[in-house]
């Protein structure tokens, strides 16, 4: 094993990360600037009203793009496995 080859491989690691989790972070996100907006208009200060709607659309997204997230780990699992394959045997 080289270090080019640790190095690409922790690099497509990150990246395998951030492809996966970008789902639920930006619906999160959508999601709690749209409650912000609420309680502004509002004037609600209500610290408990900006995590539910959250929790329960991060799960929904996860339930929707779940299938698509298992895909991508196993091929990122596949790919490193092959690799692997190639340097041990």
């Amino acid at each position: 094993m080289t270090s080019e080859f640790i190095i690409g491989l922790a690099g497509q690691a990150l990246f395998t990360v951030l492809k996966v989790s970008a789902p639920m972070l930006v619906i999160a996100l959508s999601v709690g600037l749209l409650v912000s907006i609420f309680q502004a208009t509002t004037q609600i200060q209500e610290q408990t009203l900006a995590f539910v709607p959250k929790i329960i659309a991060v799960f929904l997204a996860l339930l929707i793009f779940g299938p698509w997230i298992l895909n991508i780990l196993v091929d990122f699992a596949t790919h490193l496995l092959g690799n692997l394959e190639k340097y041990i045997g």
